[in-house]
């Protein structure tokens, strides 16, 4: 890759670390700054009930699909994958079920998100 690319993704690594978003982290592979720990492309290991996650574990979140930019660094890609993980989207479903139960019984919804969540923990 280029050495501006270099640059930019140093210089994205390095505000990362001096001021990350709370909760989120991200790291490049110790020997090449262009293999990241985590690459735009998100997929959850464990089950989630979430209605902008597919139920392959894949996100549906436009800044890494159709809206996608090089301007985006990577502090924002993991600040913009936190704000969809608490505030879904559901007129743009990946889960159908989670959506509906989002939009017209949030109680069940959270119930469910629970049962997920603990069932992990035991898996």
């Amino acid at each position: 890759m280029s050495t501006p690319t270099r640059r930019r993704l140093m210089r994205d690594f390095k505000r990362l670390q001096n001021d990350p978003p709370a909760g989120v982290s991200g790291a490049p592979c110790p020997d090449n700054i262009m293999l990241w720990n985590a690459p735009p492309k998100v997929k959850f290991t464990s089950k989630m009930f979430h209605p902008n996650v597919y139920a392959n574990g894949d996100l549906c979140l436009d800044i890494l699909q159709n809206r996608w930019s090089p301007t985006f660094d990577v502090a924002a890609i993991l600040t913009s994958i936190q704000s969809l993980l608490h505030d879904p989207n559901p007129s743009s479903p990946a889960n159908v079920e989670a959506a509906t139960l989002f939009r017209e019984n949030i109680a069940e919804y959270h119930k469910r998100v629970k049962e997920i969540v603990e069932l992990s923990w035991v898996n």
